[in-house]
């Protein structure tokens, strides 16, 4: 590699783990560049890691941060410590970060005092929800990095609002979609729907991981009766992210009130890809959920007040229901009679998002 210039690609947690993969197969696949993965540990679970370097096909690491959990300032420090030694020691061409995740923020810090060039996969998105942890970090990732590579127009938008010079803004679609386009296949392939008792198109699926959601018992308690009334409808799979996990003993109660509401642990990408993409109905608050069930054609409730992807609420599949539970009843009783948002797939979310991202990368350091 001595030859090439070369990336540094920063991975840290479940959702970079989808973007990185299709961007670091298209790179190797041109030769051009050459490039190291990096994974900060942000994501310690096997189920929220391991197994994703397993099944997406991306190499073992060739750098470990280990930093593991902690509050929002204790992991980012433990990564910037880190990362800073890593990054005297090897200097790469560029750094490339994707999403809006603590290792996100920790490494386009050290690369910006490090003068190191830095690429933010996904920029540009705004919930405009200064209270999201995300928000936060997206804005700074991006007022701190070189090249802005945006999956859909309204990121093109907020960073001409925000002064950012639109010679360092690329439209290159949805990488993640790139990702779903390539494992689908192999994804619906597999027994999980079998193996837990579910007919394709006879079960919701539900995620929650979001603060504001899961750490308030009020609001969590909210949204679980809402999901117990919509499992009486139809069975309702609710893999559980570890952080959700640990409130939910207060409700025992309630769980066992509603057999249909089926809890699980977290999935690999593939099977929950499998449920994702045969499911009825997806009640999520994840943006990445928004995004693939929009290229899916699968109905999705986002259990938020707000979302950085209107593109799924204006073009694609999603409805924003907030946390009331009225309203998240009423609106999934309309999908289940037939009135779910049919939607469509927007622009340049085509599965060649990664060759466009790659392209990009050896214009930027050719002209460096």
């Amino acid at each position: 590699m001595a030859d090439k210039k070369w990336i540094l690609h920063v991975c840290g947690a479940r959702p970079n783990f989808m973007k990185v993969a299709p961007i670091w197969a298209a790179i190797a696949a041109r030769d051009k560049l050459g490039q190291k993965l990096l994974h900060t540990g942000q994501h310690y679970d096997e189920k929220m890691s391991d197994v994703f370097f397993a099944e997406l096909g991306l190499p073992v690491p060739d750098i470990s941060l280990g930093v593991g959990s902690g509050t929002q300032a204790e992991q980012t420090g433990k990564v910037m410590v880190a990362l800073e030694k890593v990054v005297a020691e090897q200097r790469p061409d560029l750094i490339s970060v994707v999403g809006d995740v603590n290792s996100t923020l920790a490494a386009a810090l050290v690369a910006a005092k490090a003068c190191i060039p830095i690429a933010h996969v996904e920029a540009g998105l705004r919930s405009f929800d200064r209270a999201m942890p995300e928000e936060v970090n997206r804005v700074v990732v991006d007022r701190l990095s070189d090249l802005l590579l945006t999956p859909s127009a309204d990121g093109d938008e907020n960073l001409r609002r925000e002064g950012v010079d639109a010679s360092r803004i690329v439209r290159v679609g949805n990488v993640m979609i790139d990702t779903l386009r390539k494992n689908l296949p192999a994804a619906q392939a597999r027994p999980i729907l079998r193996e837990l008792g579910l007919n394709a198109g006879g079960y919701a699926l539900c995620t929650l991981h979001r603060p504001s959601n899961v750490d308030d018992a009020a609001v969590l308690g909210r949204i679980l009766d809402a999901l117990g009334a919509i499992s009486q409808k139809l069975p309702l799979l609710f893999p559980v992210h570890p952080r959700t996990r640990k409130m939910l003993g207060a409700f025992d109660a309630k769980l066992k009130a509603w057999p249909q509401l089926r809890l699980c642990e977290p999935l690999g990408y593939l099977d929950f890809l499998a449920l994702t993409s045969q499911a009825k109905l997806v009640l999520t608050d994840s943006g990445g959920l928004q995004e693939e069930t929009t290229a899916l054609g699968v109905p999705c409730l986002t259990v938020r007040e707000n979302t950085e992807r209107p593109a799924t609420v204006t073009e694609g599949t999603n409805t924003i229901v907030g946390t009331d539970p009225k309203r998240i009843v009423a609106e999934a009783e309309a999908v289940l009679a037939g009135r779910g948002k049919a939607g469509r797939v927007p622009e340049l979310w085509d599965g060649k998002t990664a060759e466009r991202i790659a392209e990009t990368y050896e214009q930027f350091l050719g002209r460096r």
